[in-house]
């Protein structure tokens, strides 16, 4: 609109009316804007999220607030007055700029936030615009992952499950790699919970494993690869945690008759056990003796143990026919043992002074033919002399 304005000059309603049509309308109500940005924001675990808002145009008096959430069940996460220990405000004391940071971001802080702003009200303070929402995703990386074996030891031969277990990752997607000494071994898949999506999962994988004597070195890894990692994180299992291995019992010489009153030595190799508990004791038929001498306990290249005992005894000629055994307990377990027979050869006879054995004349008479000729020279004598009985008769 145009005005004529006086030749005389502007008096004071003039430029009263001037400066209100200079001004902009009325109703800041309709001019003010709320800006967040709606794209997508990553943050790993441990970083500092930032959430930008801010506000343009003239705006009602009341507070700009932060919430996480929606409805009902949404979450203050920054106001004014209050504490939030991992909230600030990046342009503190702003009247435009809202923007907050959220410190050492965790796999919880996921979800969409919203930046608020109220207005003054007669009671409580009323919601009067409210930002498009942010959605927020955490990726955090996964624990080092933990390998547990079974509840107690195993020996070689069956099979026995050991665990992995690993947690706190976002995203859903791993992968689990088991290794024994460096060479994959087969495995099924890895469970991961929860199934529903959340804000972070756990992990546990387990596998088979059949021990042999030969694992008291070996070493069992659970290797784990997450997009958050820059490498894969590795959990190790020692087999021998896990493993008892028997021992082989053997129980050497004499196995071959001996002389009497000769001096014999046995000897009991308890070989290959593992773990080195273990108490070897002589049997004499059945009855414990503390006649054997153990050697030190030795280590085996392969780190199973040997354990050496001998027992010396005279071949008299009560303990002919004796059992010697050898019995181990190992790492307080049902005994095992081995046993050996000792055996007395008889001695030769001795010859008599014209060199014959003083046997002989006993061997002699005791012949069955020996006792029929006998017999028969006493049956002719005696015919013999009946004859001769008879004729001086007549």
């Amino acid at each position: 609109m145009a005005l004529s304005i006086p030749e005389s000059g502007l008096s004071l309603p003039w430029l009263v009316l001037l400066l209100l049509l200079e001004m902009p309308e009325a109703g800041g109500a309709e001019e003010f804007q709320l800006l967040q940005p709606q794209e997508p924001v990553w943050v790993s675990a441990g970083e500092t999220l930032t959430l930008t808002c801010s506000v343009t145009g003239l705006a009602p008096v009341g507070p700009v607030q932060w919430f996480k959430g929606s409805g009902g069940d949404r979450q203050l996460v920054y106001a004014p007055a209050g504490s939030f220990p991992r909230v600030t405000r990046a342009v503190r004391g702003s009247d435009t700029d809202f923007t907050i940071r959220i410190s050492d971001t965790r796999p919880a802080d996921a979800g969409t936030y919203r930046c608020v702003k109220f207005k003054k009200g007669a009671g409580a303070d009323e919601e009067f615009r409210s930002g498009a929402g942010t959605a927020v995703t955490v990726s955090a990386r996964p624990s080092a992952p933990s390998v547990s074996g079974p509840p107690s030891r195993a020996e070689p031969g069956p099979s026995v499950t050991f665990t992995c277990t690993s947690g706190g990752f976002s995203p859903r997607d791993i992968t689990v790699t088991w290794l024994k000494n460096g060479t994959k071994l087969p495995a099924p898949q890895p469970q991961v919970l929860p199934e529903h999506k959340s804000v972070s999962y756990n992990m546990s994988s387990t596998v088979g494993l059949s021990l042999t004597r030969g694992d008291v070195r070996s070493q069992l890894t659970c290797q784990i690869e997450h997009s958050t990692l820059p490498a894969p994180l590795r959990g190790s299992y020692n087999l021998r945690e896990a493993l008892r291995v028997p021992p082989r019992l053997r129980v050497g010489d004499p196995a071959a008759p001996v002389a009497l009153n000769e001096s014999v030595t046995f000897t009991c190799h308890a070989e290959g056990f593992y773990l080195k508990d273990a108490s070897l004791t002589w049997l004499e038929n059945g009855n414990e003796t503390n006649l054997g001498k153990s050697s030190p306990l030795a280590e085996n290249p392969d780190g199973t143990y040997t354990l050496q005992s001998s027992l010396e005894v005279k071949a008299t000629e009560q303990r002919n026919r004796s059992m010697f055994t050898c019995r181990v307990v190992h790492d307080s377990q049902p005994p095992v043992s081995a046993s050996q027979m000792l055996r007395i050869s008889q001695p030769p006879p001795k010859p008599s002074k014209d060199g014959t054995s003083p046997d002989a004349g006993q061997s002699l008479f005791s012949s069955p033919a020996l006792w029929i000729g006998l017999f028969l020279e006493k049956m002719l004598t005696a015919a013999f002399l009946l004859f001769l009985f008879l004729r001086s008769k007549e």
